[in-house]
């Protein structure tokens, strides 16, 4: 049993990078920097906060790419009233 979690580990390990890598792949084909993608998640939250409360300390913004199609990913928590 050691040695199948031993193998989880780094199929997880494995996986962590391999979305690592898309992720830099994704930035570099839509000249997204870390810092423009930053900007817009600033942005978005003060737009978004102007209409919902949100919890902007829990707002991801990620890039996602599915073929050739690219996605531009936001996870934005929204509190209960």
């Amino acid at each position: 049993m050691a040695d199948w979690l031993k193998k989880l580990g780094k199929e997880d390990s494995a996986d962590t990078a391999k979305e690592r890598l898309k992720l830099v792949l994704i930035h570099d084909r839509t000249n997204l920097t870390t810092r423009v993608l930053d900007d817009m998640k600033d942005e978005l939250i003060e737009v978004i906060s102007r209409h919902v409360a949100i919890d902007a300390s829990q707002v991801k913004i990620s890039m996602m790419h599915e073929g050739r199609e690219q996605r531009l990913i936001c996870d934005i928590p929204v509190k209960a009233k």
